[in-house]
């Protein structure tokens, strides 16, 4: 059987590289923070203490960590993947970065003779438990082929959606349609509590009309109930429209809801919320009203 490494062990990373083990794969698995190998490696993965260590002779490498340069440390710094990666070996980015960082990573991997997918994924954590995350490819439609039955464990859908750099722009896509979704269930939640609604029979008579969405009723049933518990932090979401908004600039296209919706979240980071999951995007209304929208 082929070996995988698997590189970032944090809130969604810890249940992927879990289920590929249930799934029988034998994984070599790699976090700057021990502990957080030594919950994988309970359940059957072998922990290392490097990078260099949980490379070695893997044919897989998945990485799925926070940003562009924690990316580009890990892939291309010193004793990082590239260094220690044998040669044909498929680098399956699943991290969440500027589609530019992908391309440049891709490049600098192609000399060395190291294959590449930038796969970011969609559903957060409750779906990296249950292994039904979208995921959104972008590379080699050979390797994309021969990566679909790791795809297949970890999600419920997986489309090539282009060459190198394609996944994370559709990434992008995605983080804009999905902040700007919290956002206006945000904002007609509130409008419809200051009206003097029941705003949980609002929420039931909507949501299988055509406003309802799968982010109404992911997010709604945690803003009522004032639980904001991370299955996708604000700071990581403002990074993603921060990409979102540079990619827009890099291609002349106005993203004016992107930009406003970014703000909202800026506000939210000040006031200590960087950490609260995205759907606190409800808080920035109910700061600017003074009415709790959340059960009391």
């Amino acid at each position: 059987m082929k070996r995988i490494c698997f590189i970032g062990l944090g809130i969604m990373g810890k249940p992927m590289a879990i289920n590929l083990i249930k799934a029988g794969y034998s994984l070599q698995v790699y976090d700057r923070n021990p502990p957080k190998v030594e919950a994988v490696a309970s359940a059957g993965a072998r922990g290392c203490s490097s990078i260099k260590e949980a490379v070695e002779g893997c044919d897989y490498i998945i990485t799925m960590l926070p940003n562009s340069p924690h990316v580009k440390s890990v892939v291309l710094g010193e004793d990082g993947v590239a260094e220690n990666a044998k040669k044909g070996a498929l680098l399956i980015d699943m991290s969440s970065i500027a589609p530019s960082a992908s391309r440049e990573i891709h490049d600098e991997l192609k000399k060395r003779g190291i294959r590449m997918l930038d796969a970011p994924v969609s559903g957060g954590e409750p779906k990296a438990i249950d292994g039904t995350l979208a995921i959104m490819a972008g590379g080699d439609e050979k390797d994309f082929e021969e990566a679909r039955e790791l795809f297949d464990v970890l999600g419920s859908s997986a489309v090539l959606v282009g060459p190198v750099g394609s996944g994370n722009t559709c990434k992008l896509a995605n983080q804009i349609i999905v902040a700007l979704n919290i956002a206006a269930v945000s904002e007609g939640l509130m409008l419809a509590r200051r009206a003097g609604a029941d705003v949980e029979k609002v929420f039931m008579a909507i949501r299988n009309g055509l406003a309802g969405s799968t982010v109404m009723n992911a997010k709604v049933p945690m803003i009522l109930e004032g639980n904001f518990k991370p299955g996708f932090r604000i700071d990581l979401h403002i990074k993603d429209l921060a990409n979102a908004l540079d990619t827009g600039l890099n291609t002349n296209t106005p993203l004016p809801l992107t930009a406003e919706v970014m703000q909202m979240m800026q506000v939210l980071k000040i006031d200590g919320e960087e950490k609260s999951d995205h759907s606190a995007l409800m808080k920035y209304y109910e700061k600017l009203t003074g009415t709790r929208v959340r059960k009391e």
